[in-house]
């Protein structure tokens, strides 16, 4: 018996900050957004099409997907989207400027370094002597400040050190 699908599809919304794809379903009982994220088993909602998928080589291990998306976005300097299960569907969230408050504020930066970024955002660089004079702090706390972001792989350290170095995004 033959029988017409009229629920939602799946949705496209792009903004000028993001892009936002959901689909309709929720997630197996089985599987949490966070065990998304590491190895876990599959549990395809059409064996037949992911079957089908799988031979023609567009899937290579099932339950992968979630981690070869995060995998790409870390490699292009994309945040990790954001999954979410809503409205009945589930939702992953890909911002375009990896650098929102909000994000930094995830990376454990001190309110310093979060307007450091953002002024790097504005300006296009920062040196250790203007971070020193935009937050009237000593050298040394700049430099840890700015080494922080370094290690964080938030902003890179361009020149050679010393008072030719200079930092941006």
């Amino acid at each position: 018996m033959h029988k017409d699908y009229t629920g939602p599809t799946i949705q496209l919304s792009v903004y000028d900050d993001k892009l936002i794809l959901w689909n309709p379903g929720k997630l197996p009982e089985e599987l949490t957004i966070d065990m998304l994220k590491t190895k876990h088993p599959s549990h395809p909602r059409n064996k037949n099409i992911a079957d089908a998928f799988f031979k023609m080589g567009y899937i290579e291990i099932w339950g992968r997907g979630i981690s070869k998306i995060i995998d790409a976005c870390q490699a292009v300097g994309m945040p990790e989207p954001m999954l979410e299960e809503f409205a009945g569907g589930f939702q992953i969230t890909f911002l375009k400027d990896i650098y929102t408050e909000a994000y930094l504020h995830q990376l454990d930066l001190n309110e310093r370094q979060i307007k450091a970024v953002l002024h790097v955002k504005e300006a296009g660089k920062i040196t250790n002597k203007s971070y020193q004079k935009l937050f009237s702090v000593s050298r040394i706390t700049a430099t840890r400040d700015l080494t922080g972001l370094t290690e964080k792989g938030v902003l890179k350290s361009f020149g050679e050190k010393g008072a030719g170095s200079y930092y941006h995004i």
